[in-house]
This record gives C-alpha cells, sequence and structure tokens, in this order.
C-alpha cells in the first residue's frame, strides 16, 4: 500500500475554532482536506471497501472531508490531516477474512443441551406447586 501524497488531494486553509486569542482570528492555520475516492488511483476493491465504512468523515459523492485543526501551524494541519486520511484509507486496503463453516463440535453440542435442559427446570420449579 502505498500512502496518499499531497497532490491527490484538493485542500483549504481556514481559520481554526476555539481558544487561542488574536492568532486563531488572524491566521488561517485549519485545513480542510478533500479526497475523491472514485477519481484516484486506489485499486477498484479499495474504493469499494472505502465507500462501504459507516464513516462520517465520507460524502455520499464518495469524497473524504477532513478537517485538522489541533496545531498551531497550517504545515502540522496538513500534515495530521494526511496521516488521518492514510489511515483511513489503510483501514479499506485488508480483503475481509470469509468465514469457513464448520460443525459444532460434541462437547458444544453436549453444553447447549445440557444448559438447555437445565433452563428447562429452573422454568418447571416456577410453577404453582402440585399436590400429589
Amino acid at each position: 500500500m502505498r500512502p496518499i501524497e499531497l497532490h491527490e488531494v484538493q485542500w483549504t486553509a481556514t481559520r481554526a475554532q476555539g481558544a487561542g486569542g488574536q492568532n486563531v482570528n488572524k491566521v488561517s492555520s485549519a485545513v480542510h482536506l478533500r479526497f475523491d475516492v472514485r477519481a484516484s488511483r486506489l485499486p477498484e476493491a479499495v474504493q469499494q471497501r472505502l465507500l462501504a465504512l459507516r464513516d462520517g468523515r465520507i460524502t455520499n459523492e464518495g469524497v473524504v472531508v477532513i478537517k485538522a485543526q489541533q496545531h498551531r501551524t497550517q504545515e502540522q494541519n496538513l500534515r495530521a490531516a494526511l496521516q488521518r486520511l492514510n489511515v483511513l484509507v489503510a483501514a479499506a486496503y485488508p480483503e475481509p477474512i470469509l468465514r469457513r463453516a464448520t460443525r459444532p463440535t460434541l462437547g458444544s453440542q453436549r453444553r447447549r443441551l445440557e444448559s438447555k435442559s437445565r433452563h428447562g427446570a429452573t422454568k418447571a420449579l416456577r410453577g404453582r406447586p402440585r399436590d400429589d
């Protein structure tokens, strides 16, 4: 897997939110990163898995939007946003392992039946006492 590089994304600098005084009001240090999954050079299978992720950062149009504003400088925020994008893409790379159907072992079948009979006996004791 090769990391996503800066020339593959679109980014804009905006003013960050939160505390920071005069610096946060003057300097555009926050970064909005946009990565179009369908237009990327990622393998088709990885694109499909990435779009199937239930992640709020992926729009209906297939664009990943990441905002980074933790750091004081634009360069650090850009690096942080790229790193978060690469982590997200890396999560879509491994193919899910398909489960092979197996039969229950004899021990597990026996434990299940014993548990059922114990549970049934407990429920039978909850009834009204019988007069014999």
